[in-house]
């Protein structure tokens, strides 16, 4: 693919849109492409999160710590370990290929580097995390609501 090809690939992936094109063809040159057979691991919990994976081709089996974690499956335009790209955090999860898979990876240095030298992009991305910063606060006051009245899913 080439650097237009990935810029137009990350502007599908949600929390990345929001960064505008110039941080994107930043992170599209940066990004390390990697394969993956099927049934092979991506990442494990407890390791190191220092990077994000974009789901280019295939998909992943993502299966959380916990035991009683519901597993979810990762398809191209998914963007796993989004948090490791701001801050250090181990990995919770497990992501597995289902098939051959291609991911970019984004290391955490690369895209606070990219966030330094593009404040209109850094901007953005804080809008974006304190609109999802209050819509959970939302849905955790609405939770409450309904367990103080006791009219919760019987």
């Amino acid at each position: 693919m080439s650097i237009d090809d990935d810029i137009a690939f990350l502007e599908r992936v949600p929390m990345l849109a929001e960064l505008g094109e110039n941080a994107l063809r930043i992170l599209a040159i940066g990004a390390e492409s990697y394969s993956l057979s099927e049934g092979e691991t991506l990442f494990a919990p407890g390791e190191n999160a220092d990077c994000g994976y974009v789901v280019q081709h295939g998909s992943f089996v993502v299966k959380p710590d916990a035991g009683n974690g519901i597993e979810s499956i990762a398809e191209p335009g998914n963007l796993l370990g989004e948090s490791a790209l701001i801050i250090e955090t181990p990995r919770r999860e497990t992501a597995v290929a289902r098939e051959d898979s291609v991911v970019l990876r984004i290391s955490r240095a690369m895209f606070l580097k990219m966030l330094e030298t593009n404040p209109q992009a850094a901007q953005r991305l804080q809008t974006l995390l304190a609109s999802r910063a209050d819509q959970l606060a939302r849905d955790f006051e609405k939770v409450h609501a309904i367990l103080a009245r006791g009219t919760g899913p019987q």
